[in-house]
């Protein structure tokens, strides 16, 4: 016996041009194949990662026992959740019954007006992470990280919280999102997994790529001096926005060839966001270009 969480999303149009809405419905689906049927059973769902010593994947646990309570008042919460040691508990508020071999849903969360920002990020430098194991090869390979990846990636990301109309923990489940056409019709625009989030933490998931923000990658120069120990590399990174709006993107670039790496040219600033990683955030006119530049030294 087990279940699971799925979440739908609709995205109305960007308010004020700053934020994408979403209105959430929040689904757990259960599934009964233990070989009996459960009647008018109160039912626990417990989300968390449980460790158990025997073969399988980890998986929520549904916890049955009969039900002798009346049933719950119409106006209270289908499912209502608690802490519970180092997980948390679903507990649907109504009795239900589940036989054997069925499979049933029911929304346990729903919200709207979900303030999100849409981010468009783009890592042009299309590297294998697994075909080295350290530094010193990577700076053997003077090609490594050169090949360009044309794609730009659409993520969202929104805050768990009760100011943005959340605030509870999300088990872990499948998040697929929708907007309406000129039409009215729902379209389906992507989907993509969270882990279990405790209430106010950012999700942010990726979607998809951009079909009209492209970007393009090329190493402009590169200078070692293997007796000294230091190599300098030169990039330069456009990235085109073929939209009727303005678009902000992050460019992501990835310093792998050393931990001991400073840039010596930029064309405009930069944050380190962790010890191989800097980006460059850029606004892109509508049917406009950015064009960013940079010089890395690095030393060993």
């Amino acid at each position: 016996m087990n279940w699971q969480a799925d979440y739908n999303l609709v995205v109305s149009d960007k308010s004020n041009g700053k934020f994408d809405l979403l209105d959430m419905v929040g689904w757990v689906t259960m599934r009964n194949q233990s070989g009996k049927t459960f009647e008018n059973a109160s039912i626990k769902l417990l989300a968390g990662d449980v460790n158990k010593i025997q073969g399988g994947t980890v998986a929520n646990r549904a916890y049955m026992a009969a039900a002798k309570a009346e049933l719950a008042d119409e106006m209270r919460p289908v499912v209502r959740e608690r802490s519970f040691d180092e997980f948390h508990l679903y507990t649907l508020q109504r009795p239900t019954t589940l036989r054997d071999q069925e499979t049933k849903q029911v929304e346990f969360v729903r919200a709207t007006g979900i303030h999100a920002l849409r981010l468009y990020v783009y890592d042009g430098a299309q590297v294998d992470q697994y075909a080295y194991y350290n530094p010193e090869q990577i700076r053997q390979d003077q090609n490594y990280g050169t090949q360009s990846n044309p794609k730009v990636w659409v993520m969202e990301e929104f805050k768990n919280a009760e100011l943005n109309h959340l605030g509870i923990p999300l088990p872990k489940g499948k998040l697929r999102f929708y907007r309406r056409d000129t039409d009215g019709h729902l379209e389906f625009t992507g989907e993509n997994v969270i882990d279990h989030t405790p209430k106010d933490e950012i999700i942010r998931v990726y979607t998809g790529n951009a079909f009209d923000v492209t970007g393009e990658r090329k190493r402009t120069n590169l200078r070692v001096d293997s007796n000294r120990n230091w190599m300098e590399e030169s990039f330069e990174i456009r990235v085109r926005n073929h939209k009727k709006e303005p678009v902000s993107v992050r460019v992501v670039e990835h310093l792998y060839r050393c931990t001991n790496w400073k840039l010596i040219e930029q064309s405009q600033e930069s944050r380190k966001a962790d010890s191989q990683t800097a980006e460059f955030p850029v606004t892109i006119a509508p049917n406009g270009e950015q064009v960013i530049s940079y010089t890395v030294h690095y030393s060993w």
